[in-house]
């Protein structure tokens, strides 16, 4: 015979139970390793790779904070969609290694929202040069 559990209503994830600066603790810890789980990506690391050299670049090519901001926002919307792709890639390969359709789906949806994320980079970045050395 099992004992009653005291406390039938615990939650099964220690991290719900957790608030104020404590929690805050923990969901940066979490946060730092999912960044570090990303870096074991090639895609994050060469894009993260570039973010060091585009974000200061944004900084100088920029003529406002808005350009500035769209530039910089930019580059780290592209690792942020790289980021969710990869935990939807790995929540998918985590139920099984079998073809099925919805994965599939899933899959492609993940990797075409890295795809618009990168053309909308390319498309502000281009745009910002143009205006930078050819428009004056």
């Amino acid at each position: 015979m099992q004992p009653l559990d005291p406390s039938p209503h615990a939650p099964a994830n220690p991290q719900k139970a957790r608030s104020g600066l404590n929690r805050i603790w923990h969901a940066t810890g979490y946060s730092l390793e999912g960044l570090r789980a990303g870096w074991n990506e090639k895609a994050f690391r060469q894009e993260a790779i570039a973010a060091v050299v585009l974000v200061p670049l944004s900084f100088w090519l920029g003529r406002s904070w808005v350009e500035m901001a769209l530039l910089a926002g930019s580059v780290v919307i592209v690792m942020i969609v790289e980021l969710l792709n990869t935990g939807i890639e790995t929540a998918i390969d985590r139920i099984g290694p079998e073809w099925h359709d919805l994965s599939k789906r899933a899959k492609d949806m993940g990797s075409a929202a890295v795809l618009l994320s990168l053309l909308l980079c390319i498309g502000i970045w281009s745009a910002a040069l143009f205006q930078r050395f050819f428009h004056g």
